[in-house]
């Protein structure tokens, strides 16, 4: 059963006990949620507990009078009281599912949007229509690797470098390039933007930070308070990161190379002005939207 207790700091302690069956604790756990404000407090109380008993979500229902263990019971409440002071489930679980992929992700890397789906579509279709599919490529910002793991797992001729800043988010894009690279197509490089590639190549993809400096301390709780600023905030117009991409690329493209830019959804105008400017030699440009019908991938030929 689920207690409230009181510490010593007369703060409510919420706490399962050993022996609490599956369905008690998932009405326990989700009304918990409810209460910190979870707009998905059941659908996060299910993960939680399937990801802790090892088990998939469906096995749940089905097994409503299993008992928990006191270790499970404990870890259940640790992690419930966890995800109620708006840590993301995705980080309390250790994965993500992207692009059909188990991606393993933790504090050291942004977690993986649906709307970075897009990207890869774009980048997928792009090597799709090719004459020579036998391409060159770099994921840009690379993170956790999603990207460049789910391109390589849907095509098998491309090789790619992933790219970045920081040395702990390499750390984890190794786990899953090992766990999901089986045909050894992608290269992971330290490094600044596209300084550190050997050579020039056909695709950049790049899903950089875009986050404007004024609008970073308003995000939700879940994303400020957990996700790693490096891979968010880009200064006043959320755009430093992007504007340095975009000088950077004719030096790194072979010719007739395309740049693929995820962008923040109110972006879309903002970085068609700075690529004129910047690129003015683009053969062409073109703006996407997501599935919410917001701008989300500005795509450039040079």
């Amino acid at each position: 059963m689920a207690l409230l207790q009181m510490d010593w700091q007369q703060q409510v302690v919420w706490k399962l006990m050993p022996g609490t069956p599956v369905g008690r604790a998932l009405v326990a756990a989700t009304q918990r949620l409810e209460e910190a404000g979870s707009d998905t407090a059941s659908l996060d109380a299910q993960v939680i507990l399937a990801h802790i008993l090892g088990k998939e979500r469906s096995w749940l229902f089905a097994h409503y009078d299993q008992a928990l263990s006191q270790e499970e019971a404990e870890t259940y409440t640790d992690r419930v009281a966890r995800r109620a002071a708006a840590e993301p489930v995705a980080y309390l679980v250790g994965y993500r599912e992207f692009y059909g992929l188990e991606l393993a992700v933790d504090y050291r890397v942004l977690i993986p949007r649906p709307e970075t789906e897009l990207l890869v579509d774009a980048v997928l279709d792009h090597i799709e229509s090719r004459a020579d599919q036998s391409v060159q490529m770099v994921d840009v910002g690379t993170g956790s690797g999603a990207v460049a793991v789910a391109v390589a797992a849907n095509c098998p001729s491309v090789q790619i470098y992933a790219v970045d800043l920081s040395a702990s988010a390499l750390e984890v894009a190794h786990a899953n390039v090992e766990r999901h690279d089986e045909r050894g197509q992608i290269t992971l490089l330290q490094g600044d933007l596209l300084t550190p590639l050997p050579r020039p190549v056909d695709i950049i993809a790049a899903n950089l930070p875009y986050i404007t400096s004024g609008d970073y301390p308003n995000l939700m709780a879940d994303v400020r308070d957990y996700e790693p600023r490096l891979a968010l905030e880009a200064g006043p117009e959320g755009l430093d990161l992007i504007g340095r991409l975009l000088d950077q690329a004719p030096a790194h493209l072979n010719p007739g190379g395309v740049l693929f830019l995820e962008i923040g959804s109110d972006q879309g105008r903002a970085v068609l002005e700075l690529v004129q400017r910047r690129l003015p030699q683009a053969r062409h440009v073109g703006i996407r939207q997501d599935y919410h019908g917001f701008d989300r991938l500005v795509v450039i030929g040079l």
